[in-house]
Parts: structure tokens; sequence; C-alpha cells
């Protein structure tokens, strides 16, 4: 019944809109399908990636350490702000500015989407405080949460599939220079927004 709970409980922390929902539909709007499945990958293994570090106790040396916690805090909100900055100054005319390919486009997308993930701390505190709850009182404990971790890594993909796909027709939209312009300009100062909700965080 655990297992199911944990289903139910992150599918549900999945699909409520937050920074990585933001970013996979900026990519989704401004670069196309693939490239947004490739960042809702990188987001995935970005939680994969802190799944199994608050497994073996990553996380709870973040909640503990005010210094480890702040480094990877404050890294986290100086690249989304910089990813704002950039969007805001530079906002693109075209879907093919600032890419040489296809192929470029998607592996900048699973980079940022990545680097998003794994540099909010609140991940790895979500991890530590929200796995205990689905726990087993005992056996191997370690095992079980990279179990739960992976579970919730495959729903992120899969929700962040249909989200890419959903906004598929927005691309002709994107044909236009000006509302491409307007949507970079949004979500820069979005990532800005979040970047300094961060940056203004606490660990507790």
């Amino acid at each position: 019944m655990s297992l199911i709970a944990f289903v139910a409980a992150a599918s549900l922390l999945t699909i409520t809109p937050g920074l990585d929902t933001a970013m996979v539909l900026r990519v989704a709007t401004s670069s196309g399908t693939r490239p947004a499945l490739m960042a809702g990958l990188g987001v995935a293994l970005g939680c994969l990636v802190w799944g199994i570090a608050a497994s073996f106790g990553l996380g709870a040396v973040l909640r503990a350490s005010e210094l480890a916690y702040n480094l990877i805090k404050w890294s986290g909100a100086a690249y989304l702000c910089w990813l704002g900055i950039n969007l805001l100054l530079h906002p693109r005319t075209n879907l093919t500015d600032g890419m040489t390919s296809s192929m470029a486009s998607a592996s900048k997308a699973l980079r940022q989407g990545f680097l998003t993930n794994i540099l909010n701390p609140k991940v790895g505190i979500f991890y530590v405080t929200f796995l205990p709850q689905f726990m087993p009182p005992s056996g191997h404990l370690v095992q079980y949460a990279l179990l739960l971790t992976s579970i919730h890594a495959m729903l992120t993909v899969l929700w962040f599939s249909i989200l890419a796909m959903a906004t598929a027709p927005l691309l002709r939209l994107l044909k236009r220079p000006r509302f491409l312009s307007v949507i970079d300009r949004l979500t820069g100062g979005l990532f800005i927004a979040f970047g300094l909700k961060i940056a203004l965080s606490k660990a507790r």
C-alpha cells in the first residue's frame, strides 16, 4: 500500500507547476518537442541524482550543514539569474537563433534541464523529507529508497513528455518573431524570479 500511496503522491507533486515545468515549457515552445523531451529527461536525471544522494545521506547533510546548503543554493540562484538575464537581453527572433543544429539544441536542453534541477538544494531536502514517509519499517532501506527515486524519475519523464507533445501546436505561433521575443523575455523574468526565490530560501 505504501508503494501505491507513493506513486499517487509523487504523481501529484510531479504535475504541480514549478521551475522544472517552466524550463520544459520554455524549451517546448521555443525549440520544439524533441529538445523539450531532452529537457524533461535532464530534469529526471537531476531527480535521480538527488534521490540517490538522499538515499545515501547527502540530503541529511544538506539539511544539517548551512555551508553545504548555501553553496548549492547560491550556485543554483546564479545559474538561473544568468539564464534569465540572457533571455531578457538577447531574446530570439526565430527558432534557430543560437542553435547550430537540432542535435545541439537537444543536448543543450538536456544540460539545462539537469543543471536547473541539480543546482536547487530544495530538491535534496524534498527527497530526504518525502521518501521516509513511504519507507518500510525495516529491510533493505537504501534499495527501497532507490526504487522510489527511480519511480519518481520515470513519472517525471512521462509527465514532461506529455507536456512537450501538448505544446507542439504552439510552434506555429512561434514563427512570428515578436511572439518568440515576448516568450523569451517572460521566461527570462520568471527564471530570475525563481533564482531570487532560491537565493532567499532557507534549508528549513
